[in-house]
């Protein structure tokens, strides 16, 4: 993603604290200053808001610590709900104001109550993000039937359509499930 780095000579290496759709959260800068050309942005361009200090170092450890304490507390509240959901993680905003939430599901799930009793657990805003299947393995990772790392986790940035005789030709079974 690219920010405005506005007065700051950001080199690269350097951890900065930006604004994504998501929060305050830690970035790494891993391209020099340059000129982007509108047509490659995704989005307006957001300022980059410091250099990150001590301080914010800290918080991304221990937010990263409390999100992986929170991610069983979270699963067992949602089994109390008895909801047909299931979270695949979960983080902290870099301020520990709002605590995201990542979760599959097939179809639509009612989660006012879960909300509810999340918020009174953990005393943050709650915030709830359906992924589909992909992006969930994306996210945990694992090996492929080919044998090596799932290819969403090292190196495929967006997904494209998986056609049936795309897995045909990989000699795939032809499940919409397994697709």
């Amino acid at each position: 993603y690219w920010f405005n780095p506005k007065t700051y000579n950001l080199q690269i290496g350097d951890t900065v604290v930006v604004e994504t759709i998501r929060g305050l959260e830690l970035g790494k800068v891993v391209e020099g200053i340059k000129e982007v050309d509108d047509n490659k942005l995704e989005h307006d361009l957001k300022d980059v808001i410091r250099l990150a200090n001590d301080r914010d170092l800290k918080n991304a450890v221990e937010n990263e610590e409390k999100s992986k304490h929170a991610i069983g507390k979270i699963k067992e509240i949602i089994e109390i709900n008895n909801l047909d959901m299931k979270t695949i993680d979960c983080e902290y905003t870099l301020d520990s104001s709002k605590l995201l939430i990542y979760y599959t599901a097939e179809g639509r799930v009612d989660f006012r109550e879960l909300v509810r009793d999340l918020a009174s657990e953990f005393r943050v805003r709650i915030e709830l993000r359906q992924i589909g299947q992909r992006e969930g393995a994306k996210m945990i990772g694992g090996l492929g039937s080919c044998g090596r790392e799932l290819c969403c986790k090292t190196h495929l940035r967006e997904f494209d359509l998986v056609t049936m005789k795309m897995a045909k030709d990989q000699g795939m079974a032809l499940s919409a499930g397994k697709i």
